[in-house]
């Protein structure tokens, strides 16, 4: 077999990549999405290879508070470049199905590896640069402040949160970089050693350990007596009854009380929820899943807004504390559907 050439699969592969590549300059490739109390339904700001699209408008408004420059097309030669680049790649792509060499898909590959790496270490620069140099005669200026977004992930401005991530272009993107990778160890000597039906388990094994290791599901310490309650605003300073929630963004929410917890739940249907967490009574400060958690009620139980409800990670030590309260054993799916 000739490992140089590639296969009629390969080449149908290419001609995806070459859609995907093309198919990306219709779409905005990253968006960095803002949300705080007074924007309830939120802020996108959607960056095309092209343009700057969403609510620029008002974005603008508020860097002209905080000292930021405003965001226009013109101040990024970026835009002037990157159509011509994803041109190239998906000419290079579409060329490849007939030249049909695996050298020059790995050469491919390679490129436009080192044009993402570029691209990232651009909109970091990018970035600090927005987030760094803010003019001190605004109209708020907060000492060693700075409003950088996340390169990647959530980020808490102030009382605004950041989220920056891939849109429907860049997705589109890291698409044709997996099929492009997928082609050239297809076809490289060590993986013919094997059978396609191994090598596709070996490959879904890996993007799906990738996917899971990405996501942020993990408490977020509450900074007691610092912190504020995002339900009722009162700042946390007891360790045994607070609670906190991780949006499927990564987002943090924390709560004095379990009951605030809830009742924000309640209100905030639309929030996609990752995780729970409450504060384990017997100890101080300590979050702990609440799926797992054992709950006990009581109206003696006297939580900073009158929740009523404390949790422990250990039953044993929630009965020996349940000889003094002589409560309710109750569970976390009645506290939630209450």
């Amino acid at each position: 077999m000739n490992i140089s050439k590639i296969p009629v699969l390969s080449k149908v592969l290419l001609l995806v990549v070459s859609g995907l590549f093309f198919s990306s300059l219709l779409f905005p490739m990253w968006r960095i999405e803002l949300t705080a109390p007074q924007y309830p339904e939120g802020l996108v700001l959607q960056l095309y290879a092209n343009k700057i699209g969403g609510d620029v408008d008002i974005i603008n408004g508020l860097n002209h508070y905080i000292g930021m420059k405003t965001l226009h097309k013109e101040d990024f030669p970026e835009f002037q470049i990157i159509p011509y680049i994803f041109v190239f790649f998906g000419l290079f792509a579409l060329s490849m199905v007939f030249v049909a060499k695996r050298k020059g898909v790995i050469i491919l590959l390679s490129t436009f590896l080192l044009f993402g790496v570029l691209a990232g270490v651009d909109f970091y620069r990018w970035n600090y640069e927005y987030g760094h140099n803010l003019d001190p005669n605004a109209a708020i200026v907060v000492p060693g402040m700075a409003y950088q977004p996340p390169l990647i992930g959530y980020k808490q401005l102030l009382n605004f949160g950041a989220y920056s991530i891939p849109d429907i272009g860049g997705w589109l993107l890291i698409l044709a970089a997996i099929i492009l990778f997928f082609i050239v160890i297809n076809d490289s000597k060590w993986v013919l050693k094997f059978s396609i039906r191994k090598t596709t388990v070996v490959c879904l094994l890996f993007f799906s350990f990738t996917f899971f290791s990405c996501s942020n599901s993990n408490a977020i310490p509450i900074n007691l007596n610092k912190d504020n309650c995002d339900y009722c605003s009162m700042g946390i300073s007891d360790g045994q009854f607070g609670s906190e929630i991780i949006t499927e963004k990564g987002r943090a929410y924390k709560f004095d009380d379990i009951i605030c917890m809830v009742n924000y739940c309640k209100e905030n249907p639309k929030n996609s929820i990752a995780a729970y967490f409450v504060h384990d009574y017997s100890k101080q400060n300590i979050l702990i899943p609440a799926s797992s958690a054992y709950f006990l009620s009581s109206d003696a139980i006297h939580s900073p807004m009158r929740g009523g409800i404390i949790a422990f990670s250990n039953e044993n030590i929630k009965n020996e504390v349940n000889k003094k309260y002589k409560a309710k054993t109750i569970t976390w799916n009645s506290i939630l559907n209450n």
